[in-house]
């Protein structure tokens, strides 16, 4: 069906005679895009003309181009625009469909066509607020857009065809492999992988300085030993590249600090390599433990002690008199003896947070003698035993044993099929101390012993106990067992080994971790009922502030802070899990991606 034109004339008008319509469909505009269109329009004039209706007084309603007459608006001082060329409607029907059209086929720049058009006006050497000049942009805009158009065009086109957004393709800025991006491109295409994900799968080899030993070490350390680091340019990380060199250098320090010690006194000082060291460590060791002795002020130090606490508490101590105040302390808090040092010594760690822990005054068995006799340890009261040898000594029947046991695994080797049934038989059924292999198939805890909301680990993880065997046949049930099919014994081998699994020392849960990448919170988001209701409210506070990079006497602070505990453990569960209330208080690119990497301290 053929349509004829409407008929309609350009006048110049008055913009003093223009106001927008009503029927004009945008409202919602962004002022530092109002101030950039009127500078474009400014350079270049007025290259699109403005449409409306002139209504009962003469005057002409705008139904389309309302961005343009707020930016003209702002012009009013160059006689240029004190008349503007208007498209008039010749009645409203067509004014209608005029502002409905304009509505509908307005089309904005996608954003892969932006990263690219300004790429390429920024390689003819287009500065870059000429740039924002002529697509009526913001320069801050257009500095973001350039970051990424240095992404190998296959992101950008994946970005085109929605295959991923536009945080996926920030992402991809972490490295500088094309072909390992390129790599991850298609296994991300499509599929809904958050930023961090694919960060992680760029940078798998890598590790993030919030990494405990990249924070001990130190950037500029690491650098001068030629390290190499990757910034981040969406956000407030870098990546250490190097992890070799990084442990390298996170063990010469530890083993440096150890001489450090030694020179102290102690009679012995031993890093560990874990995060954390408790007194399971130390009942694992058989270490008994002295403590420091306490100090005491005269009365004259305790006197001046008062004194200064109470100008610190005042918060008009100087720095004088805070030294003063800190080598008074000292003395209070007193210290180990150079008698005390001689028979003990020190375990140290570096903690999650990258800072240096220790545990000092511990004793081996072999300086127990000589401590409790120095009357730093009390002497444990041993009961004899008169229990009468046996005619074969423990070791020879040990001996007897392990030639019986070697006898059957030797045999066995020869059916290794056999041996796999086995091995998954055992693991799915509770067979109590009928144990055909020497494995003690305990539980590994993985689920919260109170609310699991949150929490969304494989179904095969969750909550499958091994079958109840009490009492019945083993041979009829193993027979059964084996007829389901080596897809099946696979499956459940799989399943119960992942399970019972441990992660290791500390190399082999490094190496482990490097191939798997395990994200904790790929499977777990803190909510009021697994984690905020279940810590103090001053703790609550400071993660508010923190998360959202508030000083504590902000507005959205104090009103958080006057919160019932569970308003506030609500409020923080709306910031983890709710765009809305994201969008309602302004979070960053980066203050996202802290909030979506956000771990409780101590959490691995």
């Amino acid at each position: 069906m053929k349509h004829e034109p409407i008929a309609s004339t350009v006048e110049q008008v008055p913009f003093a005679d223009l106001y927008v319509s009503e029927l004009n469909p945008r409202t919602i505009f962004d002022p530092a895009g109002i101030e950039a269109l009127a500078a474009n329009i400014r350079a270049l004039g007025l290259i699109q003309n403005l449409g409306g209706l002139r209504d009962e007084s003469g005057k002409v309603g705008i139904v389309f181009g309302g961005r343009r007459y707020r930016a003209l608006a702002l012009l009013q001082d160059d006689p240029r625009f004190a008349t503007v060329p208007v498209r008039i409607a010749p009645d409203q029907a067509t004014a209608e469909t005029w502002a409905s059209s304009e509505n509908h086929q307005r089309e904005q720049p996608h954003p892969a066509d932006e990263i690219r058009e300004y790429a390429f006006m920024a390689a003819r050497g287009v500065a870059v607020p000429a740039v924002a000049l002529a697509f009526g942009v913001t320069e801050a805009h257009v500095y973001r857009r350039l970051k990424l158009a240095g992404l190998p065009a296959p992101v950008l086109d994946a970005l085109k065809a929605g295959e991923i957004t536009l945080a996926n393709a920030a992402a991809f800025t972490v490295s500088e492999d094309e072909a390992q991006s390129l790599a991850v491109l298609e296994r991300v295409r499509g599929q809904g992988y958050s930023d961090h994900q694919i960060k992680q799968m760029l940078k798998s080899d890598a590790v993030r300085n919030t990494d405990r030993r990249a924070v001990f070490v130190g950037q500029e350390a690491y650098e001068a030993e030629g390290g190499r680091v990757t910034t981040d340019l969406f956000a407030d990380q870098s990546y250490f590249e190097d992890e070799a060199l990084l442990h390298e250098l996170f063990t010469a320090e530890l083993d440096a600090h150890a001489g450090t010690v030694l020179a102290e006194g102690w009679k012995w000082a031993e890093p560990i390599r874990d995060s954390y060291v408790g007194y399971y460590e130390i009942e694992q060791r058989k270490l008994d433990r002295i403590y420091a002795q306490e100090g005491d002020l005269s009365e004259a130090e305790a006197e001046r002690y008062d004194e200064l606490a109470e100008l610190a508490h005042g918060d008009v101590l100087d720095d004088e008199g805070e030294a003063e105040l800190a080598a008074l302390q000292a003395i209070l808090d007193g210290g180990f003896t150079d008698e005390q040092k001689a028979v003990s010594g020190v375990l140290f760690y570096v903690d999650q947070s990258g800072t240096l822990k220790t545990l000092e005054g511990l004793v081996t068995r072999e300086d127990r003698a000589a401590a409790i006799e120095a009357g730093f340890l009390r002497p444990d009261a041993h009961a004899e035993s008169n229990t009468p040898k046996s005619p074969i000594s423990n070791a020879l029947r040990d001996d007897l044993g392990r030639v019986a046991m070697g006898a059957r695994q030797h045999a066995i080797l020869r059916d290794p099929d056999l041996l796999l049934d086995l091995l998954a038989y055992q693991l799915s059924h509770s067979l109590q101390w009928r144990m055909p292999f020497g494995l003690a198939a305990e539980a590994v805890p993985n689920w919260p012993t109170t609310e699991a909301e949150g929490y969304d680990l494989d179904e095969r993880l969750a909550g499958k106990e091994p079958r109840e065997m009490y009492g019945k046949d083993l041979a009829k049930s193993f027979r059964a067992f084996r007829q389901k099919g080596q897809d099946h014994t696979r499956g459940e081998l799989i399943r119960c080994l992942a399970a019972l699994f441990r992660g290791g020392d500390e190399q082999l849960s490094a190496l482990i971790d490097k191939a798997t990448a395990p994200q904790i919170r790929e499977v777990w988001t803190p909510t009021a009922a697994n984690f905020f209701g279940r810590v103090g409210g001053p703790y609550l506070n400071e993660l508010w502030r923190d998360l959202l990079d508030l000083p504590e006497d902000h507005p959205t602070a104090t009103t958080f802070a006057k919160l019932k505990k569970a308003e506030k453990a609500a409020k923080l569960e709306a910031l983890f899990s709710d765009d809305a209330t994201r969008k309602a208080h302004g979070v960053t690119e980066a203050q996202a991606a802290r909030i979506d990497a956000w771990l409780p301290e101590g959490m691995e």
